[in-house]
């Protein structure tokens, strides 16, 4: 490895120097409390407050996002966690099998302290290997009962990648075949729509129960929805109350969410059409890989086949020379480390050549190793 040409103690603290960046790539940007004030005195100042998951607040927000999935109900959650290990409960509870399968790397396997396993004592298949999509080919392979499939659109740990269209009409046949419910974790589902060229309720359609999440892609407070058939949904309610989800009020998350959703939910082209551009500027850098190499969604991991120490002083460099900064962190991998980049509004509101400036010094940077 040749001599890294800028002094390391010169180089402040990756953090710090993603603190003090000019422009910031990743997301919506900087995220305030102001964002409720600016959304109660969008949708209202003196609207009647939700009462334990009843008023127009949360019902007409519900019945709103329940049309847009195509789906007969929705019920307004404050955790997406909760959400999607209450919709595998109410299969299995249906099906009389305690068994669900998923990718390995699925949020409720690796993110949540194995509540599915701990709190309901289910049983969950992994499909698949981890780099790569789960197919229908390994669902085949499942020789024990299945209550659900969850299908994560898109996956984020490997990149933001989705199956094509067709794969998940061949995956969601062999569920409704085999009597296997299919549920979706659509936490970005609105940032897949642009790829595949659909809407909402046609993907949702192959789907017997939908989450989505509005503080990741929308950028909201917090908050989810669960969607799905009537009785569905009022079991899921049920579920909630237990949990302790069914709070006296949850109106300073819906209208965040809703301000959120229909600020950004027709920018999602955008998003997309930038992360394309952006991974295709950054694949021109030595060291780098995007996975996806081309986005299919708004998101991809940059990968750099240097030591993670060493790379967080190249980008901490890059963020105090431009100005630019991609992520305020790093994790390794055996041959080097990655960072996810999400595109929302702040990239958009960056010039082109502020970016393209960034990109050359990180160039720079990358080709002197």
């Amino acid at each position: 490895m040749k001599k890294i040409l800028f002094n390391e103690g010169d180089i402040m603290n990756i953090i710090e120097a993603y603190n003090d960046a000019q422009y910031k790539v990743a997301g919506h940007g900087s995220t305030t409390t102001n964002l409720l004030v600016e959304a109660m005195m969008e949708k209202g100042m003196n609207l009647e407050k939700d009462v334990y998951g009843t008023g127009p607040i949360i019902n007409d927000f519900e019945a709103k996002i329940a049309q847009v999935l195509g789906k007969e109900a929705a019920v307004f959650y404050p955790s997406g966690t909760m959400a999607q290990q209450i919709a595998l409960r109410i299969w299995c509870d249906e099906k009389q099998i305690k068994r669900v399968a998923y990718h390995p790397l699925c949020h409720l396997e690796i993110h949540e302290q194995d509540g599915l396993k701990e709190l309901h004592g289910i049983e969950t298949i992994l499909l698949g290997a981890t780099y790569r999509l789960f197919t229908l080919e390994d669902l085949q392979t499942v020789t024990k009962p299945l209550s659900a499939v969850l299908i994560e659109l898109p996956q984020r740990e490997i990149g933001g990648q989705l199956p094509t269209f067709g794969q998940l009409i061949e995956l969601s046949n062999y569920c409704r075949e085999q009597k296997i419910a299919l549920h979706l974790d659509g936490a970005r589902l609105f940032e897949t729509l642009p790829y595949y060229e659909k809407e909402a309720s046609e993907l949702c359609d192959l789907f017997d129960s939908v989450y989505i999440s509005f503080y990741k892609g929308f950028g909201a407070v917090s908050g989810a929805i669960l969607a799905g058939s009537k009785a569905f949904c009022e079991t899921s309610k049920v579920w909630k109350r237990r949990y302790g989800g069914d709070l006296y009020s949850l109106y300073p998350y819906i209208i965040p969410a809703d301000y959120c959703y229909e600020m950004r939910k027709d920018k999602m082209a955008d998003y997309y059409k930038a992360a394309v551009t952006l991974a295709k500027r950054l694949n021109e850098c030595p060291h780098v890989l995007t996975i996806p190499e081309v986005p299919v969604t708004n998101m991809f991991h940059l990968h750099f086949d240097i030591p993670k120490e060493v790379m967080e002083m190249i980008l901490a460099s890059m963020y105090v020379q431009s100005g630019v900064a991609l992520r305020p962190s790093l994790k390794g991998t055996p041959i080097g480390c990655y960072l996810e980049i999400s595109v929302g509004d702040a990239l958009l509101e960056i010039q082109d050549e502020v970016i393209g400036n960034g990109i050359e010094v990180l160039k720079k940077l990358l080709s002197n190793i």
